[in-house]
């Protein structure tokens, strides 16, 4: 089972995916798993991190993927229950440094199919903004819109998180 959970920057997306992971994982008995992608290159990343780390209780085991989610997340058992934190990181990621995308989204695409584990996979819709005003933004919104497509044809639900606030896009099974 997969659900996109998109929004905008601080729109309540983590502490959804979050919520749903925890009470899926006291339901199922699931262990808990949270991959990572984002990397603390300064100060105000770090600071970043850390709030994140601190909504999190003890249960949670973290995996730090910057750079290959797919191993991450083809490395998941089916009695875990994973929250990925953020595609949208992990495209920025993978466009620094010099990767095919599309090649990337095909194989993501494949591994969430793949994996035996329930996965929230949680992303920023950037596409909602002005044009931005440079080629390496616009690939990268382009690129979003693209990985999201992708990525909600693939899953069973898709939610956008507004205000902290669910809006079923795909409703997935209750």
């Amino acid at each position: 089972m997969a659900t996109l959970v998109l929004g905008g920057a601080r729109s309540g997306k983590t502490t959804y995916a979050l919520a749903r992971a925890e009470a899926l994982a006291a339901q199922t008995g699931g262990r808990r798993v949270m991959i990572a992608t984002a990397e603390a290159f300064d100060d105000e990343m770090r600071a970043r991190i850390s709030r994140h780390q601190a909504e999190r209780s003890s249960a949670w085991a973290t995996r730090e993927a910057p750079h290959d989610l797919i191993a991450a997340i083809a490395a998941l058992a089916p009695d875990q229950v994973a929250v990925v934190d953020c595609l949208t990181l992990w495209l920025s990621n993978l466009m620094a440094g010099g990767k095919d995308v599309d090649q990337e989204t095909d194989r993501l695409c494949a591994a969430v199919a793949a994996c035996p584990a329930p996965l929230f996979l949680v992303s920023n819709e950037v596409g909602w903004g002005v044009v931005p005003d440079n080629a390496l933004a616009r690939a990268f919104r382009d690129h979003a819109g693209r990985l999201h497509q992708r990525l909600a044809a693939h899953a069973d639900e898709a939610v956008l998180i507004v205000a902290g606030l669910p809006l079923a896009l795909k409703p997935g099974p209750r």
